[in-house]
């Protein structure tokens, strides 16, 4: 199971989604002509004040973004232990990167959610990639899942 590289991309992607969970995605920050400087960090938990000394939790509930940034490493787990069975494996994988990208859909309407309550700009953080590297991850090693399918088909007329 683990000398497949599909299962490192796998572990990769498993590994990149947990980290996700809890690093800020979205930084907004108040409108240039405003009295005082305020920073908020969007991440799948909440939206969290960063100028206030204990980070105030301003929009809790973002559920439907930590239910998508959850579900991306937790697929990607169990489609690690799906190795023998190549073809759900492939589709659950296809599952997944679909998943990775409408994470950015659901991260676009808590942006605007954002930007219409308290009228904020917005900047998108670095960490926001994560979601694309694991699509890209999660393509490539369903590439190496169809792969070993068909050389196990080859092997199988060989007989």
């Amino acid at each position: 199971m683990i000398q497949r590289i599909q299962t490192l991309y796998l572990l990769a992607v498993v590994i990149l989604g947990i980290v996700l969970i809890w690093l800020p995605v979205v930084q907004f920050v108040s409108p240039e002509g405003a009295e005082t400087l305020d920073i908020y960090y969007l991440n799948a938990i909440c939206l969290q004040n960063a100028t206030a000394e204990p980070f105030d939790i301003i929009l809790p509930g973002l559920w439907g973004l930590l239910t998508t940034t959850a579900l991306i490493p937790l697929l990607a787990l169990v489609d690690i232990f799906l190795y023998k069975k190549r073809l759900l494996q492939a589709r659950l994988n296809i599952f997944t990167a679909l998943l990775c990208l409408g994470y950015y859909g659901v991260l676009a309407l808590y942006i605007w959610q954002v930007k219409l309550s308290f009228g904020l700009d917005w900047h998108i953080m670095p960490y926001a990639s994560f979601p694309l590297i694991c699509f890209v991850l999660t393509l490539m090693a369903t590439r190496r899942i169809l792969k070993d399918e068909a050389l196990v088909r080859a092997a199988d007329r060989i007989r």
